[in-house]
């Protein structure tokens, strides 16, 4: 296969992620619309990474970390959005303008 599949599944996967952080207003759902944009990014390291040099493992490696970035991520977020809706009974990210509870 050629780079350009995996390029092009990376930026679909980008664009809808990103239009869903964007445009949606459950906390939940802007947390895995993130998380599909890092697997894009995880998607062209790993490409790029087997193309465009020598066979080497950087870009895994750099995806590994990119998936522990993204974990300890969803574990903050979520913490969050527990002590939010603890409080204030709802998860719209509208209503989370201050950390007033």
């Amino acid at each position: 296969m050629a780079l350009q599949p995996f390029l092009a599944l990376a930026a679909i996967l980008f664009g809808i992620g990103l239009f869903g952080a964007l445009t949606k207003r459950n906390l939940i759902i802007v947390l895995i619309s993130i998380e599909m944009m890092l697997n894009a990014a995880n998607i062209n390291l790993v490409a790029f990474s087997h193309f465009l040099s020598k066979p080497n493992i950087d870009g895994q490696v750099y995806a590994l970390f990119t998936i522990a970035i993204a974990a300890a991520e969803v574990a903050v977020g979520l913490a969050i959005l527990l002590s939010f809706f603890r409080h204030r009974e709802t998860s719209d990210v509208r209503d989370m303008n201050s950390m007033k509870w």
